[in-house]
């Protein structure tokens, strides 16, 4: 018969039999919480209760074994081995409080059994609840009625009732998640998923759905009868990814829906079909593999679809349309590494058309240019005093050419006018101790270059003589010695002493037509030079400190340089009646700006080098407050003995007085900063080229504006455009984002974009409309057309990222 114990007892326990009550099902509610949270079965109600307040356990050394149990009454049935606490049950055991109004240890299966407002509350803040909860002896099996928990990232859960079949399969029934804010005076979260039945296998690490529904506003907008995605508590496993949605004229609806396969601890490969309603499907593959001594990455994709222009007109021939961007790095031992990248695509356009993102990225040493692959293999070696390089570039170009004011084109750059690069070999070494008491650095670097085609029949040259015929091939060798030393003097006036010293050989092949042979032009042409120069900079800087902790720096600056004069490779490796061109494969992109300005030489390049006798002057002015505004200016020119042809026109660097450099940065408020980089006429102080810009943070938004302009840039033409994005807070939830980009020479916005976007404790929605005018391909030809996509970006608190 059933004995009453004690009425209103507390007791510290040590016996198995009390101690069996206690720690199962303390630990059984610690297995519901596991299952809480990797459901993610998704929204919870008002009627969850709030988190209880535990106050502080007193220090009665529980230790990790000990426990304490509390309650009304304690019944104990020795004859059927049934123990019963009843009445304001409170237990603790291992950091875990665990309250209900009754408690029932059954010795004889090692069952145990909660009842009424059962409350677990855990170390980590979470907790969860449930009207009545059972748990087998060996926590393999248990059924808890009117579950509901409260997780971390504010993640409420709720079911019918929650069921642990065995160690590996757990379900919830009835059953709905949200991460969102639910209260008395906010009932409806803003997002929830609800589900008939919720499946977490363990062993696959999987969580399974049955009739699950995502409610936004308590609205249902999305029904999915069946679908899976990993266990969240896994580390990785394999599922379903989130989608992403976008409406264009070219593809339709577009739905790209990312899958992740899982292939080992150290590979996966991510499988993202785009299926569209007006072109055939295209997919997408990700595969990424670590080993212990680097990474891999291989992305591609493919279709079998004719071509199709940005209005969605169909025409042509269907066939295979594909792209690869693979790329590795690798360590062979502490100092050496090797390389390499593969990019290629079958259609130029294919990028823009199916809207593959992040291409033009760097993938090895060198940097994809925009609508430019870069394939390369290469292998360093590096170490404190030196520095060894050896690679292979092959590039594919992308672009349009040959446009017109009408909108249409010829073509796109031919990929055969780029040269193969390789080898390319640079080396870099400095001894440990000074020489001549400065720092010494020899430098050496050996290249090949070959074509298939000449560039010279392809933009912006276009001469029809050398259309198709072999290219500029070459090889040169250069090596270098740089010696600098720098002392201080007087009052802070620093001085250093520098001396170069450059030889260079070259070897040159090229197409000679009949004109240029009758002028006495040779295909094949050696060239050597040695080249040096010497100097000294000058800097004495003046600083003055102010009153409120600022202080302001004034810093008149001067280089003086002489020695050979300025050298180009004088092989003529194409004509066109009177213009003759010269070789010139690395220094034709020289600009003159606030970068070179205090260099002895200016060219990026080798095959022009910038000499004589020269005077480069300047003087930069800096002013800083302690709250982090302030301003920074610089001004110079460069001064010459004679005037020198060599140097590009277009640079302002030709006259014995070059055009003024102006640069400054200002900050005149926390938050905002604007900048100007400019070169003005050095007689008329003409703009002849200038890049500004303004940044703005502020708790309401963010925007930036850029402007260019640009008399004749490398390639001969006039450049001119405006950029401007930003994003601005309408109200605590709305914002409007902008977008634009306009080419001021045509006169036209290449890209227009407008975007409202809502956003909230736990979910953000943005709804954009993208105009991007960009050449595409149709049945008469290459046309600028106007690309519009809607695109529809949902992000949901705990679920992961929006896209692939």
């Amino acid at each position: 018969m059933g004995e009453s114990l004690f009425a209103g007892m507390t007791m510290t326990e040590t016996r198995v039999s009390a101690a069996s009550v206690c720690r199962k099902l303390l630990l059984s509610g610690a297995a519901w919480m596991a299952f809480a949270c990797a459901a993610h079965a998704q929204q919870s109600f008002v009627a969850i209760p709030p988190t209880p307040v535990v106050p502080a356990a007193p220090s009665d050394g529980l230790g990790d074994e000990g426990y304490y149990l509390e309650s009304d009454l304690l019944i104990r049935d020795d004859k059927n081995q049934i123990m019963t606490a009843q009445g304001a049950v409170q237990a603790r055991y291992q950091g875990r409080t665990l309250r209900a109004d009754q408690v029932i240890y059954d010795a004889k299966t090692g069952s145990v059994t909660a009842d009424g407002h059962v409350q677990l509350l855990n170390p980590d803040g979470t907790a969860e609840f449930a009207d009545h909860m059972e748990v087998d002896k060996d926590f393999k099996a248990g059924f808890a009625q009117n579950f509901a928990a409260r997780l971390d990232q504010n993640i409420k859960v709720a079911s019918v009732t929650a069921v642990r079949r065995n160690q590996n399969i757990q379900e919830l029934n009835k059953a709905i998640y949200t991460p969102c804010e639910v209260c008395a005076e906010k009932p409806r979260p803003t997002w929830s998923v609800s589900a008939d039945k919720i499946v977490q296998d363990k062993q696959k690490q999987l969580i399974y759905y049955k009739n699950a529904v995502i409610h936004l506003w308590g609205a249902p907008i999305l029904y999915m009868p069946l679908f899976w995605h990993p266990d969240p508590s896994a580390k990785r496993s394999s599922g379903f990814l989130a989608p992403k949605i976008d409406f264009s004229k070219g593809r339709g609806i577009s739905y790209n829906q990312p899958y992740l396969y899982v292939i080992s601890p150290s590979s996966d490969i991510i499988l993202s079909p785009q299926i569209n309603t007006d072109v055939n499907p295209f997919l997408n593959v990700n595969y990424r593999k670590r080993f212990y001594s680097g990474v891999l990455e291989a992305r591609g994709g493919f279709t079998y679809d004719k071509d199709f222009d940005i209005r969605g007109d169909r025409f042509g021939k269907a066939t295979f349309r594909s792209y690869i961007l693979a790329n590795g790095k690798f360590d062979i031992d502490s100092k050496w590494k090797w390389g390499f990248s593969a990019e290629r695509v079958s259609d130029a356009l294919l990028f823009d058309k199916y809207k593959v993102n992040d291409v033009y990225q760097q993938r090895g040493l060198f940097t994809s240019d925009d609508h430019r692959l870069v394939s390369q293999l290469y292998a360093t070696r590096q170490d404190t005093r030196s520095w060894f390089s050896v690679s292979a570039v092959s590039v594919q170009g992308l672009r349009v050419v040959g446009t017109t004011t009408a909108g249409t084109a010829n073509a796109f750059e031919n990929s055969g006018a780029f040269p193969l690069i390789g080898p390319l070999v640079e080396a870099r070494w400095e001894p440990d101790s000074p020489v001549l008491g400065g720092r010494l650095r020899l430098q050496g670097t050996g290249v090949m270059l070959n074509r298939s085609e000449s560039q010279y029949g392809e933009a912006p040259y276009y001469l029809p003589t050398y259309k198709g015929q072999n290219g500029v091939d070459s090889s040169r060798a250069s090596f270098k010695a740089d010696w600098r030393t720098s002392t201080i003097v007087g009052n802070g006036l620093k001085i250093s002493p520098f001396a170069q010293a450059r030889g260079d050989a070259y070897s040159i092949k090229t197409y000679v037509s009949p004109a240029a042979a009758a002028l006495g032009d040779e295909d094949k042409d050696t060239y050597t030079r040695a080249l040096g120069v010497g100097g000294v900079d000058f800097s004495l800087p003046f600083f003055k400190p102010l009153k409120n902790g600022g202080n302001i720096v004034l810093e008149p600056l001067a280089q003086v340089a002489a020695g050979s004069d300025s050298s180009r490779v004088p092989t003529v490796v194409a004509r066109n009646g009177t213009t003759t061109y010269l070789y010139n494969e690395d220094s034709a992109t020289l600009e003159f700006d606030e970068t070179n300005l205090f260099q002895a030489n200016k060219s990026p390049g080798f095959d022009l080098y910038e000499g004589g006798q020269r005077l480069n002057v300047g003087g930069r002015a800096t002013y800083s407050l302690p709250n982090g505004t302030g301003g920074s200016v610089l001004v110079g020119r460069s001064f010459r003995s004679e005037f020198d042809p060599l140097l590009p026109a277009r640079t302002g660097l030709q006259s014995k007085s070059s055009d003024w450099i102006v640069a400054a940065t200002v900050t005149p408020v926390r938050g905002i900063t604007g900048f100007v980089r400019t070169r003005l006429d050095a007689q008329t102080q003409e703009i002849h080229r200038i890049e500004t810009g303004v940044d703005a943070y502020t708790k309401r938004g963010w925007g930036s504006i850029r402007y260019l302009k640009d008399e004749i840039d490398s390639n001969g033409a006039r450049q001119e455009s405006f950029e401007a994005r930003g994003e601005v807070k309408l109200t605590k939830k709305f914002s409007l984002t902008t977008f634009g980009q306009r080419d001021m020479v045509q006169d036209v916005w290449r890209r227009r974009d407008v975007g409202v976007a809502y956003q909230d404790d736990c979910i953000r929605i943005d709804v954009i409309y993208q105009q991007e005018d960009r050449y595409a391909s149709t049945a008469t030809g290459l046309r600028l057309q106007p690309d519009r996509t809607i695109v529809f970006r949902l992000t949901l608190a705990t679920l992961g990222d929006t896209g692939y």
